[in-house]
C-alpha cells in the first residue's frame, strides 16, 4: 500500500497541495501533521511508521517534508 506523509511548520500554512500531490500519485491513505521538522517527537509521522509493512511504500512531496536534515555516516 502507498502511504504519504503531509506536514507544514505552522498553524497559518496548509496541507492541501501536498495531499492533492500524494493522492494524485497513489497514496491511499495521508497522514497530515502541523508540526517543525526539528521537532523529533511528531504523533502522526509516528502512527503512520507503526503501521507500515513490507511491501508498504511512504511518500512525501519532498524529502524535507519528512525531515529537516539528515545525518551522514
Amino acid at each position: 500500500m502507498k502511504y504519504g506523509y503531509a506536514r507544514v511548520s505552522t498553524d497559518g500554512q496548509s496541507v492541501d497541495a501536498q495531499v492533492r500531490q500524494l493522492t494524485k500519485a497513489g497514496c491511499k491513505k495521508v497522514f497530515r501533521e502541523v508540526a517543525s521538522g526539528a521537532k523529533s517527537d511528531r504523533v502522526q509521522l509516528r502512527r503512520l511508521l507503526g503501521q507500515l509493512e513490507a511491501g508498504d511504500v511512504l511518500m512525501v512531496t519532498r524529502l524535507d517534508r519528512l525531515a529537516r536534515s539528515t545525518r551522514t555516516c
